[in-house]
């Protein structure tokens, strides 16, 4: 077993102050109760995931309701295995088809019509319970410094990522 020392474990960690620590412990419940309470509702009123809704939603605001999948799990940040999933399933229930792309190994994800209306019946619930856990409450120079700040926080979260921040 080799028992060197990375450069990580030599140098002291920079410990979060008390704010950060608050700011931190905030975002934490955030990202962890948001999508539970998404999907809860998803679940009971539509019988969707929030990543089912989400990929319905997206291909239904692409050019002839269709995207290549490739691009689809690079918007949805999800490994192309776990979209082909989720689509395989959404092929099942009659909502999306694939459909091949000429002179390519890819294909496209198409909303078919079943599709189109089940984004349409599920996006009134959705759109709801986004307004009221997130968006009442805060005034018009808090959404921009929502906005602002998961921008930013994205920027940074790629840049570490990029870096082999969070890889194993």
């Amino acid at each position: 077993m080799d028992t060197s020392a990375t450069p990580q474990q030599t140098v002291d960690p920079r410990w979060l102050t008390e704010s950060q620590q608050e700011a931190w412990r905030s975002l934490v419940a955030l990202v962890t109760r948001l999508p539970a309470a998404l999907d809860a509702q998803l679940q009971r009123d539509s019988q969707l995931t929030h990543f089912d809704y989400f990929v319905l939603a997206t291909v239904s605001e692409n050019p002839q309701r269709r995207i290549q999948l490739r691009d689809l799990a690079e918007y949805a940040n999800a490994s192309l295995s776990r979209l082909s999933h989720v689509v395989t399933k959404l092929e099942k229930a009659g909502w999306v088809e694939r459909e091949s792309i000429p002179g390519s190994r890819g294909s496209y994800a198409v909303l078919t019509d079943a599709g189109m209306t089940k984004v349409v019946e599920a996006a009134p619930g959705h759109v709801g319970t986004v307004q009221s856990l997130v968006f009442e409450g805060l005034s018009d120079a808090e959404v921009e410094q929502l906005a602002t700040l998961s921008s930013t926080l994205l920027t940074q979260l790629d840049k570490g990522i990029a870096a082999g921040t969070g890889h194993a």
